[in-house]
């Protein structure tokens, strides 16, 4: 098996006496998008930071490309576009300076990927950065990080100040990004984007990883809810089975959340008189909460 892009071995990040992330260990593989899941202040944003050496680390160690995030950090930067949860630049300089500005600092001029994508997500480059929205600012942010062709493209929220038909387009170009071979390290607390366009996933809370499970999998666990009317009443000691679940009962009205033996579930309900059924599997933001609500989140 080939080396991972990102290794991550008991990263431990404290500030004084708080505790920023414990014990971490995490791989991100070469050609995938691995989605990095938790809400606000669970440690998404440190462990960024602390990978990139941004921050310095308390313990543990981190490896990309199979160099010491440390010790070898511009070589790493070099082949390494990166999008912050909050891209600022120069406000007074226009869109075009701040990205020119950019590649001249990577050594590059424009091979016309700049203006390809500058194009593709609406972004005016003549505007002055302190004029934009917080939609447009973002833009910004996602063309520098692509525009040097970095074999690794690590970002934090990147739809955040995104319109909705914006998400879509960056969605798109993220799997046309993956099919050309790219490594992609995003985090998000949004769980529709992670499981439209990821391939794997990692939930971290309160600074500890909980989970990491390929999408295809975690979609297997996530279970179903199964609604029905019953033309009359029917005792809920009745679906007492492995896997199921009645959350909720007036006897001819009931709600089933089943995680397996959905067969056997329904083979149950045949016997009675239904009126009307309903099945759908949980979105993963379903299975989000539900996953942090057990631990007590």
């Amino acid at each position: 098996m080939k080396e991972p892009v990102i290794s991550i071995r008991g990263l431990t990040k404290n500030y004084g006496d708080v505790v920023g992330i414990k014990d971490l260990d995490l791989d991100v593989q070469a050609g995938e998008i691995m989605g990095f899941l938790g809400p606000n202040g669970s440690g998404k944003t440190t462990t960024i930071r602390t990978c990139l050496d941004l921050i310095m680390k308390t313990a543990g160690e981190v490896r990309i490309f199979g160099l010491d995030s440390h010790e070898d950090s511009v070589d790493i930067r070099r082949r390494t576009g990166y999008l912050p949860g909050d891209f600022g630049m120069f406000p007074a300089l226009t869109v075009e300076s701040i990205l020119r500005y950019l590649l001249a600092l990577n050594g590059q001029d424009d091979d016309g990927t700049m203006l390809s994508l500058a194009e593709r997500f609406d972004l005016d480059m003549d505007k002055k950065f302190g004029t934009l929205s917080r939609g447009n600012r973002q833009k910004v942010g996602i063309v520098q990080a692509f525009m040097t062709d970095q074999d690794l493209v690590i970002m934090d929220e990147p739809t955040s100040g995104l319109d909705p038909l914006m998400q879509q387009r960056f969605y798109e170009f993220l799997r046309e990004e993956k099919a050309r071979g790219k490594t992609i390290f995003m985090s998000s607390h949004i769980m529709a984007e992670v499981e439209r366009v990821c391939d794997r996933v990692a939930i971290i809370r309160e600074g500890r990883l909980e989970l990491v499970e390929s999408i295809d999998v975690l979609k297997e666990k996530m279970g179903k809810r199964l609604e029905i009317e019953f033309g009359d009443t029917v005792d809920a000691s009745v679906f007492d089975i492995e896997g199921v679940e009645v959350s909720e009962t007036d006897g001819r009205n009931m709600a089933l959340v089943i995680i397996k033996n959905l067969d056997e579930v329904v083979k149950l309900v045949a016997e009675h008189n239904v009126v009307n059924m309903s099945l759908e599997t949980f979105s993963l933001d379903q299975f989000f909460m539900t996953y942090y609500s057990r631990r007590g989140a």
